[in-house]
């Protein structure tokens, strides 16, 4: 059994946690929302998700959501700011004024504690925890105490990412999680960004309007939505803005598998993605595919899901009680 670490270091003058176990080694910043800010392959010299060394911490705040593997609440889109609930209405400010919505949430901007950071048996472990209460700015618009979780557990088999979000408050929480994953591109060090492909589970694609939000309408996949379910998209080097889609299964190694898989082509090298059934929708974006990196974002719901007339057991939206917790997962390897 290989040897594991979990250390403190600094991330661009921030105190950061590093996880080394095998041939893998990541960064995790708690100031900066808890993200996996890095992982590597050392042995492979694999950089899986986008990091730039001269990008200083100014730029990355500039965006947190394309850096690492921010995690969201309450991810993506919702219609003028409100969030209806079966017990309530929250209204958000609106941070995208050009569509007229609320996007993203807030928690990958704050602090996250860290609750324990351990290394034993070959597995580096770190958990970081976020409370939301009264002493949040956020709070005025949605008083509803909740604490998020996430365990990071790094070992041969690669990372994975645990996350257990907690309703602390007397009325209904709404549900809805995703991350922002933002792959590097290429994957390979010396790759070409022409060789890169990607594979996602998609079943059925979710039309959108020109708000970026859905029509409520469930399409069947026409040719280019193919090329995510076999594999052939080049997720960067054109524009891919907002491709949304049912997440179904695809199969890996002649085994059903639910989860992304990227392919350098050149070089045979892949990222695989595997996720919780929880994560029911894919969601694809790329900044426009000429920045080095692309989105391909598991989604707990649907964008907009909480004010949806589809039943929930279609837009993936759900609520948990005081007291209750809602619990999903990913992980990440290479070969």
């Amino acid at each position: 059994m290989s040897n594991a670490v979990c250390s403190e270091t600094t991330f661009k003058g921030l105190k950061a946690y590093k996880l080394e176990a095998d041939k893998y080694s990541c960064v995790i910043v708690p100031e900066l929302g808890g993200d996996v800010m890095r992982m590597r392959d050392e042995k492979l010299d694999m950089e899986i998700f986008r990091y730039r060394e001269e990008a200083t911490l100014e730029k990355i705040n500039e965006s947190r959501v394309l850096w690492g593997l921010p995690t969201l609440y309450l991810p993506n889109r919702f219609d003028g700011g409100v969030l209806k609930t079966s017990d309530d209405c929250y209204r958000f400010p609106i941070n995208e004024p050009k569509l007229g919505n609320c996007i993203h949430g807030w928690v990958h901007e704050r602090e996250h504690k860290v609750v324990s950071a351990k290394a034993e048996n070959g597995i580096a472990t770190l958990v970081t925890c976020y409370e939301f209460d009264k002493n949040d700015a956020m709070y005025q618009y949605m008083p509803l105490k909740f604490r998020l979780t996430y365990t990071y557990t790094l070992s041969a088999d690669g990372l994975r990412q645990d996350i257990e979000l907690e309703n602390l408050s007397d009325k209904m929480l709404p549900v809805s999680l995703c991350t922002h994953t933002c792959i590097n591109a290429p994957i390979v060090k010396g790759g070409k960004q022409e060789d890169m492909r990607l594979r996602v589970p998609a079943e059925l694609k979710c039309e959108l309007n020109e708000r970026s939000l859905p029509t409520e309408k469930l399409l069947p996949l026409d040719d280019r939505d193919k090329q995510y379910k076999n594999g052939d998209m080049h997720p960067v080097l054109q524009d891919i803005d907002n491709d949304m889609y049912t997440a179904g299964m695809n199969t890996l190694d002649g085994e059903p598998f639910n989860g992304a898989v990227t392919t350098d082509v050149g070089t045979g090298r892949m990222i695989i993605n595997e996720v919780s059934a929880e994560y029911r929708f894919w969601n694809m974006w790329n900044d426009k595919g000429v920045n080095g990196y692309f989105c391909p974002e598991p989604m707990t719901a649907m964008i907009n899901s909480a004010n949806l007339s589809l039943p929930r057991e279609v837009t993936g939206y759900t609520e948990i009680a005081k007291g209750e917790k809602y619990s999903c997962w990913q992980s990440f390897c290479t070969r």
